[in-house]
């Protein structure tokens, strides 16, 4: 092979394994992060926005260093209070864990655009606890 040709099938492979890694995660911009002590919780999507309709998202759990914390169970719920004739609406997330400790996909569908409270609840080594931020859905 001449060194035009390797550097092209080189140049693919890595398109692809760039292409993979994105794949795999996909929540990569930081839509809101809530703090609770010396804890960080991060939501994440691949947008850096959370929507009206079905959202795929991430929850990470991480300590004052930014390591990953071992959380054994989360909740995550979008919550808006009722206003005028509109009843209050909570929309919860389906969590799944990941093979990183302290991480968890989340899907949820979000009922309308507008100011929701993102309240997470978790339970590990370390204890129990929740907190939530406000977040808009566009």
């Amino acid at each position: 092979m001449n060194t035009r040709m390797i550097i092209a099938v080189l140049a693919v492979a890595t398109s692809a394994l760039i292409a993979t890694a994105c794949q795999s995660n996909p929540a990569s911009k930081v839509i809101t992060t809530a703090r609770a002590d010396d804890m960080t919780i991060t939501l994440t999507s691949a947008t850096g926005e959370l929507r009206t309709g079905e959202n795929e998202l991430m929850v990470s759990f991480t300590d004052a260093s930014n390591k990953p914390l071992d959380i054994v169970a989360a909740t995550l719920a979008f919550h808006m209070p009722a206003m005028g004739t509109m009843a209050e609406m909570t929309d919860p997330a389906q969590l799944t864990t990941n093979k990183t400790p302290g991480r968890f996909f989340a899907h949820v569908n979000i009922e309308v655009e507008g100011s929701w409270d993102a309240r997470f609840v978790w339970e590990g080594p370390h204890g129990t606890g929740q907190t939530s931020t406000n977040v808009q859905a566009k």
